[in-house]
């Protein structure tokens, strides 16, 4: 397990899982002594204990059906927001929809990637994003989409993804794989097809 300190107010952990045959990473954003934790992976407990440091965890967001990972038990008083797609395993959630404003950020729904996805937005300092499947940022794929034997529908998805481009942004957080913390916009355009 790793645990960083990505900028002020941004904190990242990751572990491999061999389930999945890749890391999953968890994103954390500290603001006004709160938390909004995104995708929530275990986090041993030096490390909660620095997380906890930063604030009480507010909000628990989750970008996709695939990950609920350990939100039930991460969670306390958190409020939790999820796909409607796992309202069957968690009790006491508020349903994701596009546009909502949950804490700091603006969910955005994106269709064709897995059951259930999201990107979330977060305007200071540049700007933020914070996607589950649809991108991912590691080993041999680099930068890239999810792959299309993965996706409902990759050319909805890439269409999804290109609504992206509206907003202002310079860093990409991702469910799998390292961030991008500069010029992730510019990225992000050239990686997706006119």
């Amino acid at each position: 397990m790793e645990f960083c300190r990505v900028s002020p107010a941004f904190v990242i952990w990751y572990a491999y899982d061999p389930a999945v045959k890749a890391d999953l990473f968890s994103t954390a954003f500290a603001a006004r002594n709160e938390l909004t934790v995104v995708d929530p992976i275990v986090l041993l407990a030096p490390y909660r204990t620095e997380l906890d440091s930063l604030g009480r965890v507010a909000y628990i967001i989750v970008t996709n059906a695939n990950h609920l990972r350990d939100t039930p038990n991460f969670s306390g008083s958190a409020s939790i927001f999820a796909p409607s797609e796992l309202n069957a395993e968690l009790a006491h959630n508020h349903a994701l929809s596009d546009d909502l404003e949950v804490g700091p950020f603006r969910a955005i729904k994106i269709d064709g990637g897995a059951p259930g996805e999201f990107a979330l937005y977060q305007s200071d300092d540049g700007g933020t994003l914070i996607v589950g499947d649809a991108l991912i940022n590691f080993g041999a794929h680099g930068f890239s989409l999810l792959p299309r034997k993965y996706c409902a529908n990759q050319k909805r998805m890439i269409r999804s993804l290109r609504r992206l481009l509206d907003f202002d942004f310079n860093r990409i957080f991702f469910a799998h794989g390292n961030p991008i913390v500069t010029r992730a916009r510019e990225r992000l355009a050239s990686l997706l097809p006119s």
